[in-house]
């Protein structure tokens, strides 16, 4: 199993089961919207999609969260990148992208447990991150699986 999250070669390759390829082109391209949005929206999502407080906040409050927000869209643009890389030149990495993008949202949960966050109304943020776990879950098993992993007869010289 850990072979298949860290291969011997980082390749073109992929191995594991195609639909699994096809979601985590999606997942990158939610990703990449999310940390771009969180970049350069007026609020950087911090009030619009997770429903934080801004305007009980006095102005610096305010300005210093969404700046917080924005460092943290930087973040989630640059892992962006380094997905878009594994789609497009390292396929054989998928299964590991497919690990940072489960341990990254699950950080995000256990950090949010560990220091909540005060949201008001509905915030959309919360089903737009349950889908990319679920599917990012999905993803990781269907990565791993694959007719490629499976054991072939032995073709070589007899």
């Amino acid at each position: 199993m850990l072979n298949r999250i860290f291969p011997a070669q980082i390749d073109n390759h992929y191995r594991g089961h195609k639909f699994a390829l096809w979601l985590f082109g999606l997942l990158t391209f939610m990703n990449v919207g999310i940390a771009l949005a969180a970049i350069f929206s007026k609020d950087g999502g911090a009030q619009s999609a997770d429903g934080i407080p801004l305007d009980t906040f006095g102005a610096a409050g305010a300005t210093t969260v969404i700046g917080v927000v924005a460092l943290l869209g930087l973040a989630k643009l640059l892992l962006g990148l380094l997905y878009i890389m594994a789609l497009v030149r390292y396929r054989s990495m998928i299964p590991l992208m497919y690990v940072l993008v489960v341990a990254d949202q699950l950080g995000h949960k256990a950090l949010g447990l560990m220091k909540p966050i005060i949201h008001v109304g509905n915030p959309t943020g919360f089903y737009v991150n349950l889908t990319i776990i679920t599917l990012s879950i999905v993803g990781l098993v269907l990565s791993l699986r694959g007719k490629d992993y499976l054991p072939g007869p032995e073709t070589g010289p007899a």
